[in-house]
Formats: C-alpha cells, sequence, structure tokens
C-alpha cells in the first residue's frame, strides 16, 4: 500500500512538474518595426500576458533595412523566434513557400478579417492564408484647417470642388496650394496615382480584373489618372521637381502649405509637429453620387514559424491578435495604422478617427500594383512611379503612359499577352 501510494505521489508530481513546464513558454518575435519597441513592451506584451498566465512574450526587432536578410539568416540556422512579422504580399509569400509560415487558414480567428485584407498573406489562388492581418494605412488629403477657415473653403468632396479649392488658395498666395515633390518619384505614384485612382477603376473590381487580364493599363479608367495628375502641377508650388519628401513634410507641417496628399501614416508625426488644427478629406470623386473607392492598403501582419517549439502557445497569441482588444490597444497607440479586424475601433484620435470612418462610406482596395503585378522586369510599381512624375510633369500624354506601362506588363505576364 506504502509502495502504492509513493508511486502515486510521484506520478502526481511529475503530472505537476510536466503541467507547470508546458505552461511556462517564452514566445518570441520577429519584427522590423523597431520604433514600435516601447508599445509592445509597455502596452500589449502586459495585456496579452495579464490574460494568459504562463505565455511569456519577447518583442525582438530588426532595423528595418536589414529585417529581411536577419530573418532568412535566422530561418536558414533554425534560430528565428516563434512569430514572425509579415511585409504584405511577395516577400511574406516567399517564406510560406519556402516552408518558413505555416499556414493558419483552419484558424477561427482568420474569420474575423475580409478578403481585401486577407489578401497581401495569401497564396494567389487564395486557398491558403500565412499571416494573421495587424494594421492597414489609409491615403487621402490631410489639410490645414485654418487655412481653409480664413479663405473660406470647405472640404471638397468633387474634383471640380477639389481644384476650386486650389485655384483660391493660388489666387490668394498666402499657402502653397499643395505639398508634394517628384524627386523621390514614389509619392508620385503612393500618394498620387494610387491615392485617387480607385476612384477611376472601382477599386477591387478593376484592381482583380486587371490582374485577370480583362482589363488593360490603356483602358480609360487607368489612363485618366494621369490627366488628373497633370492638373496637379500648377498648385505643387516652385520648384516641386526638385522637393523631396521629407521637403514636402515640412512645407505642410511648417504652415506654409494648405493641402498634403497623404498616408496616415504621417498622424503621429504631424501631430508632434504642427501648430495648427489639422483635418482631412477623402480623395475626390468625379461627380457628386459617385461610390467612393479608398486605398485601405494592407501593412502589416503576423504569422507563426513552421518550426516554432511553442505551436499552440503561438496560436493563442495569433487568436488573441484577432481579438477587439489588440486592436484597440494597437490602432490607439500607432494612430494612422488602422486594425483590419471586421469589428470597429474606436479611435481616440480626431484625425485618425476621420480617416478611418471612409471604411464606412467608401469601398476599401489596396494599391493596385502590390499584389502579383509587379513580380517580374520591368517591375510595374517602379514604372508607376515613373509614369505619375511624368504625368504630372506634362513629360508624355496619359496614353503614352498607359501604353508603355502595359506594354512592359504584357512582356512578361501572361494574362495581359
Amino acid at each position: 500500500m506504502k509502495r502504492n501510494l509513493m508511486t502515486l505521489a510521484l506520478a502526481s508530481s511529475a503530472l505537476v512538474a510536466t503541467s507547470a513546464y508546458a505552461e511556462d513558454v517564452t514566445l518570441t518575435i520577429e519584427s522590423w518595426r523597431n520604433d514600435d519597441l516601447t508599445l509592445w513592451q509597455d502596452k500589449i506584451i502586459p495585456a496579452f500576458e495579464a490574460e494568459h498566465p504562463g505565455i511569456k512574450v519577447n518583442f525582438t526587432p530588426s532595423a528595418p533595412a536589414e529585417y529581411n536578410a536577419v530573418l532568412n539568416s535566422k530561418l536558414d540556422a533554425g534560430s528565428a523566434g516563434d512569430l514572425i512579422t509579415c511585409r504584405p504580399f511577395d516577400a511574406s509569400l516567399a517564406l510560406f513557400e519556402a516552408g518558413h509560415l505555416a499556414d493558419l487558414s483552419g484558424m477561427e480567428a482568420m474569420g474575423n478579417f475580409s478578403d481585401v485584407a486577407k489578401s497581401a498573406w495569401q497564396t494567389d489562388d487564395g486557398s491558403a492564408s500565412f499571416c494573421v492581418p495587424m494594421a492597414s494605412v489609409i491615403h487621402g488629403f490631410i489639410y490645414n484647417k485654418d487655412a481653409f477657415a480664413e479663405l473660406g473653403i470647405e472640404a471638397p468632396t468633387t474634383e471640380d470642388e477639389f481644384f476650386a479649392a486650389l485655384e483660391t488658395i493660388k489666387q490668394d498666395g498666402t499657402y502653397i496650394p499643395m505639398a508634394m515633390g517628384t524627386n523621390d518619384q514614389w509619392e508620385a505614384a503612393t500618394m498620387g496615382y494610387n491615392n485617387i485612382g480607385p476612384n477611376y477603376w472601382k477599386g477591387e473590381e478593376g484592381r482583380q480584373a486587371l490582374i485577370k487580364g480583362e482589363q488593360k493599363l490603356t483602358d480609360p479608367q487607368w489612363v485618366a489618372p494621369y490627366a488628373t495628375l497633370a492638373k496637379w502641377a500648377p498648385y505643387l508650388g516652385d520648384g516641386y521637381e526638385a522637393q523631396t519628401y521629407p521637403d514636402s513634410q515640412n512645407l505642410f507641417t511648417l504652415g506654409r502649405a494648405a493641402v498634403y496628399p497623404a498616408g496616415s501614416w504621417e498622424i503621429s508625426g504631424f501631430n508632434a509637429l504642427v501648430d495648427f488644427e489639422m483635418g482631412a478629406f477623402k480623395p475626390p470623386v468625379q461627380n457628386a453620387g459617385d461610390t467612393c473607392y479608398i486605398s485601405d492598403h494592407t501593412d502589416i501582419g503576423i504569422g507563426m514559424n513552421t518550426k516554432s517549439a511553442n505551436p499552440d502557445a503561438a496560436k493563442t497569441f495569433l487568436a488573441w491578435v484577432a481579438s477587439p482588444e489588440f486592436a484597440s490597444i494597437f490602432g490607439n497607440a500607432l494612430p494612422g495604422f488602422f486594425p483590419l479586424s471586421e469589428t470597429p475601433v474606436e479611435m481616440e484620435d480626431p484625425l485618425a478617427k476621420e480617416f478611418v470612418s471612409w471604411r464606412g462610406e467608401c469601398e476599401s482596395t489596396i494599391r493596385s500594383t502590390y499584389q502579383i503585378l509587379s513580380r517580374g522586369t520591368p517591375n510595374l510599381e517602379n514604372d508607376t512611379w515613373g509614369a505619375s512624375v511624368a504625368a504630372i510633369k506634362g513629360a508624355e500624354t496619359p496614353e503614352a503612359l498607359g501604353q508603355k506601362l502595359q506594354d512592359g506588363l504584357a512582356s512578361w505576364y501572361a494574362p495581359q499577352q
């Protein structure tokens, strides 16, 4: 009897020890967002650990420019963390195809996201999803409310109102109407073409049709935004051709320009720098009453390393990332990076609140060049930079630009041949 009791006690002790060990797990997160370290350490991780005793989390970011190389070397060496922060589209798809990211399609939490939100971290056919979407950035225009009030201008909703507002600002002469240069090129495409373009090609309808080869870059809805960009030039101020991205930011935050074609990632930085009230308006539609479309571009997700020693704990964390609690913490700590879950998040920052309200008024899409269409040579994303600059400068006609882009895409992309 004593022997039996002792055996039972030893077995119980082993069970308790095993159970405690199983719960005492540390997860490591790989990321390029080293500027978010304090947010993770002070807000996100404590909130998760409070709800999940026994699971500890370490956030170990690399410098953004080094992240891909550092991560790949760690994955090859088998030393990468349990959780991997995912850049959108091909970089993460390559990790999945190499067997480094787990298929999360079976996770119930993935049902919290729309098809558009998941598109940045799926296989081309949509059969596998390998990262939980975390946040997007939204495009539109940030403006100086004080300047608009001085000049009696309302935030425009149509293109006619938009150009009338810019003309009023120009004629007054106090402010540069709009702060954007073409020196760095990407702004002309990102805050220009892919900001206003979705209203022309009808967002996802046009983007998906281009991927399928059902529409071409020479079609009117893809050419017309270049003609509109050409009308921006008189309002960008003297010397815009040599103006860099930081130059444009400075012109706006110093109060010298009235309008800034923007991505919502500017919000936190601008809040710290301006001494005037800011507002935002969405890309103007061509005609009053038209359906509006916004670029609600997928920016960051998080997936699981297939070699994680703690897959159950990692999935627990990923499910929490898909929750309203995480969305609220992340969205309000980083105003301008908007959670992608379908549960609405109440934003505290007024400018962020304005941007995210457009989701309820407009159809969401992502930048037209980012999924599939920039894998070949010539690269459509980079070529769109050059085309957008050429359109603004009036260096080539919109039709010629569309033809050049179409020829480049058709040279390597079978559905467009």
